[in-house]
């Protein structure tokens, strides 16, 4: 099963994670094939929020919300349940200074193509 761990942590504490332990933790996940992809974010000051409201743009600069620890960036792995996800996330070096959100993906694209292939043919 796929799993998305969201990194959040407070930038200011950024500089307490080594960048090359977070890249060796990467790369031995890699090589284990649980990681499928992962990516550090740059500073949530780059974000840029979009909103369509009544068929209307509103670009936003900055994150959708103000909070104490920011979105610094994701793991995609695979897991065989939630309590294996769970002990890759413990392992993420940012989870010592922040937290890791776990969350199952979602098969949206796998249950819209079996619905789509159970409708009779006309």
């Amino acid at each position: 099963m796929k799993y998305l761990c969201l990194v959040y942590l407070d930038e200011n504490r950024l500089d307490e994670l080594p960048d090359r332990e977070c890249v060796a933790y990467d790369r031995a996940i890699r090589q284990s094939g649980q990681c499928l992809a992962s990516e550090a974010l740059q500073s949530v000051h780059s974000a840029t929020t979009v909103r369509v409201r009544n068929g209307k743009l509103a670009v936003t600069d900055g994150p959708f919300a103000e909070t104490k620890e920011q979105l610094a960036g994701f793991y995609m792995i695979e897991a065989r349940d939630l309590n294996e996800a769970i002990q890759v996330a413990a392992g993420i070096p940012p989870a010592r200074v922040g937290s890791i959100e776990v969350r199952p993906i979602r098969p949206i694209r796998e249950s819209v193509a079996e619905a789509e292939a159970q409708q009779p043919t006309r």
